[in-house]
């Protein structure tokens, strides 16, 4: 098979999925794999919403749109039936707030705030390998109980690079790209915000001759894909480029892209300005929080931000 279709098999099969998986995955406590920005307690859900009120033009234009969150992780809040995922404990200016799990259907619609947090890297990646001149598409072989890498033969797209030194990988994350039409098919207008890790085009054509793909386990990263198919996370970056296409071709207009460290300064400075005001008096762990979501060496250059508008039908743009 493709090393896309085993990596959709390794995380979402429902027998055998990492993703279907019953036991915690996120955090830092035994038995997590990796942490994401949500394991910051409730700060990073506090930035995400001053700073999409700022994006829709205060608390009261929020009060029109639903929060929707796509991908949330299964949380207690969710069993209870309160809202999940990073609003999980918040209080909040918006209409309502909903979460879309990886086993429910996608449906968007009205005005809303699509968000997403790590869901794009989630998504299987299409691997190639330059081999005399031509990219051959990676797949995985099974042998008895041993899995292997294998070559499945020349493959041409035109969105692979036209050229690459002998030997380089270029992971394609097309599912991505077909996950985000989706969501922006859909009959829903307001704002997307996705926070993910990824890089352009031109920079995973160039300077990634290992390609991205890699593993997640107890919180330790590896190049070993094969290895403890469904017991260990699979990821990938994202291309940005391919995103903000997709998105435009939906009507999404004004794609940008902000380092994580950017969008909430620029986005949320009343807040941090206000969570900050009480200098060395202000709580420890808040401010370690903010510290490891903003600063460059820890989240907030690792991470970025694309977020892009869609007016209603009809509506015409407001010129500021």
């Amino acid at each position: 098979m493709t090393f896309a279709e085993f990596m959709a098999l390794a995380l979402y099969d429902e027998r055998v999925g990492y993703y279907r998986r019953g036991q915690p995955r996120v955090g830092r406590g035994a038995g997590t794999d990796f942490y994401t920005a949500s394991s910051s307690g409730t700060v990073f859900g506090e930035l995400v919403v001053a700073a999409c009120v700022q994006l829709l033009g205060g608390a009261a234009e929020a009060a029109r749109f639903t929060w929707v969150e796509i991908g949330a992780e299964p949380s207690a809040e969710a069993k209870t039936g309160r809202v999940g995922g990073v609003l999980a404990g918040l209080a909040h200016p918006f209409a309502g707030a909903r979460t879309i799990g990886l086993s429910e259907p996608l449906t968007l619609g009205g005005a809303s705030v699509v968000f997403s947090n790590e869901l794009f890297d989630a998504q299987p990646l299409r691997r190639f390998r330059r081999c005399g001149g031509a990219w051959r598409e990676l797949g995985v072989a099974l042998d008895g109980d041993i899995l292997s890498e294998v070559e499945l033969g020349e493959v041409s797209e035109p969105w692979l690079p036209a050229a690459a030194p002998e030997g380089y990988i270029f992971d394609a994350p097309r599912a991505a790209v077909a996950l985000a039409d989706v969501m922006a098919a859909q009959p829903w207008h307001g704002l997307f915000v996705a926070f993910d890790y990824g890089k352009p085009w031109a920079e995973l054509a160039t300077m990634t001759p290992a390609g991205t793909a890699r593993t997640y386990h107890r919180h330790r990263q590896s190049n070993d894909l094969l290895a403890r198919p469904g017991a260990q996370d699979l990821t990938g970056h994202v291309c940005w480029d391919w995103l903000a296409e997709a998105l435009a071709a939906r009507g999404l207009a004004d794609a940008v892209l902000e380092s994580q460290e950017a969008f909430f300064v620029r986005h949320a400075a009343g807040w941090l300005e206000q969570a900050l005001a009480g200098g060395a008096s202000a709580s420890g762990a808040r401010r370690r929080a903010i510290a490891h979501l903003l600063h460059p060496a820890q989240m907030g250059q690792k991470f970025q931000v694309l977020h892009a508008r869609r007016l209603p039908a009809g509506a015409v743009p407001r010129v500021v």
